[in-house]
């Protein structure tokens, strides 16, 4: 669903936004909706206290951890085995 924006601007400003939008063949509004659009972008979506809250939240949860090589040399170890169990129930090589 669309919301209205009235938002009120001087002269000044207004034939300025007028004048770039004729430039890039816009209408006024599609100007806008995009330099919105694009203001927007660097900014994040929620707040550093919702981060921070998230983070202290996992922080209090054990999960198991490793140094980075042993973690994926246990991966590893899954994935082939795991493949190693199919090829046996499924009698022979194929994938």
């Amino acid at each position: 669903m669309s919301k209205r924006l009235q938002v009120l601007l001087p002269d000044q400003e207004m034939s300025d936004i007028q004048r770039l939008a004729k430039r890039e063949r816009l209408t006024v509004g599609e100007w806008v909706r995009r330099a919105l659009r694009e203001a927007r972008k660097g900014r994040p979506a929620i707040g550093p206290e919702a981060k921070l809250k998230a983070v202290r939240r996992a922080a209090a949860y054990s999960f198991p951890t490793a140094e980075i090589g042993q973690m994926l040399d246990e991966i590893e170890r899954g994935y082939h085995g795991y493949h190693g169990y199919q090829q046996e129930h499924r009698g022979g090589d194929r994938d």
